[in-house]
């Protein structure tokens, strides 16, 4: 009996390292698109023949497919690509800004094959509202998907805190939302049969500029999103720190101001979202009466370049506050790279003086040698790119036994 229950456990335990090397090969293939049988072996520590089986099953399954690649330059024979299914593997995305809303269709690999976009009123508690816009994109989106084509998952981008467990918006301070179930509604509108993800529009920026963005190269990195309000994503390691329930890294709550810093939302003051969101900027410059969301804030940096001095001293103002902020996350995390999204990647550059001067003037030497400052590589699509990640995760890490596959 001891050599049967011995010879069950190194089967699992094969079968369990199958399934671990079949995940990694989907995983790069998401992540770099075309890869070279030999670099995959190469990376993954794996022989030529086990890559080839891998490859195999997962051509099987409708995930990869494999091919020659064009514009080789060097002689000899070349080595077989493997390329994701973009065209028949896909995952719906939404994102829910305070003044927008998104939703895509996005093949396996990344690529945007189709997408919706709709203005949102910033006119309090409207779930109903949004869940009816987002839903009716997705089924045009999954209606013009090709034949055969399929829906592998659904992932979704809020700007406030989410229980991951069952996608409700516990806290979405600037319309209102308290504890309601975004994700089921959504769910049960688009009608796929499909549970909708949803992510902190912060986290998932963070998880789409490692992957697919300006952090790319490095594990350690924070991202800082504007959008009303300030939210912040940090990756350790590689991995999301997302808190004990998931609500955690809220950057934009961090005291910097704590004698005669602005009101929050959150009932503090001084909090980093008060001192550098769209509110301060715009009031500090004396628009907030005619200029509101992200072209306000565009249209404050257009006057600060253009020579007006109360402008300018609004962007000196909140980039010495956002400075204070991303001193504070440098001494803690010690990040390979700090990324500025949302509006933020409007204000950082028009400030990125004042922000680099308090790094100077602050962070420890050490942690100062290496960090740098960037504006997303994502553009506006960076929480969009997010949700459409957690859209594939199941896939990736189960590749031929997720819940989603191929349906």
């Amino acid at each position: 009996m001891a050599g049967v229950t011995g010879s069950a456990a190194g089967a699992r335990t094969q079968e369990q390292m199958r399934q671990r090397n079949l995940s990694e090969v989907l995983r790069r293939v998401h992540q770099e698109g075309a890869v070279s049988r030999a670099a995959l072996g190469r990376r993954m520590g794996l022989n030529r023949s086990t890559i080839m089986d891998l490859t195999a099953e997962l051509i099987a399954a409708g995930l990869v497919r494999e091919g020659v690649p064009t514009g080789r330059g060097r002689a000899g024979r070349p080595s077989i690509v493997v390329m994701p299914e973009q065209e028949k593997v896909y995952g719906l995305a939404f994102d829910v800004a305070v003044d927008r809303l998104l939703a895509a269709r996005v093949g396996l690999g990344g690529r945007v094959l189709d997408r919706r976009e709709a203005v949102r009123a910033r006119a309090g508690v409207d779930l109903e509202d949004v869940v009816g816009v987002l839903a009716a994109f997705g089924r045009e989106l999954v209606a013009g998907a090709g034949p055969g084509a399929s829906c592998v998952g659904v992932g979704a981008s809020y700007c406030g805190l989410i229980r991951r467990a069952d996608g409700t918006v516990r806290y979405g301070p600037h319309l209102g939302w308290v504890d309601q179930a975004f994700g089921p509604e959504l769910a049960a509108g688009l009608g796929l049969g499909l549970p909708v993800e949803v992510g902190n529009e912060a986290h998932l920026g963070a998880v789409a500029e490692h992957v697919r963005g300006a952090g790319r190269d490095v594990d350690n990195l924070i991202y800082l999103h504007g959008d009303v309000g300030v939210g912040g994503g940090i990756i350790v390691g590689g991995t999301l720190l997302d808190g004990d329930a998931g609500y955690g890294c809220e950057l934009g709550h961090m005291l910097v101001n704590p004698f005669d810093g602005r009101p929050c939302l959150c009932g503090s003051r001084g909090c980093l979202e008060a001192e550098v969101g769209e509110e301060a900027l715009l009031d500090y410059a004396g628009r907030a009466a005619d200029l509101v969301g992200r072209d306000g804030i565009r249209a404050v940096v257009a006057l600060a370049g253009a020579g007006d001095a109360r402008a300018r001293d609004a962007l000196d103002r909140v980039g010495d506050w956002l400075g204070v902020g991303v001193v504070n996350l440098i001494n803690l995390f010690n990040p390979a790279l700090v990324v500025f999204g949302g509006m933020l990647s409007d204000v950082y550059p028009a400030a990125a003086s004042r922000v680099r001067a308090r790094i100077d003037a602050h962070v420890l030497p050490v942690s100062r040698e290496r960090v740098r400052l960037a504006v997303t590589a994502l553009g506006d699509d960076t929480t969009l790119a997010g949700a459409a990640e957690l859209a594939f995760a199941d896939l990736l890490d189960n590749p031929l036994g997720a819940p989603a596959a191929l349906r």
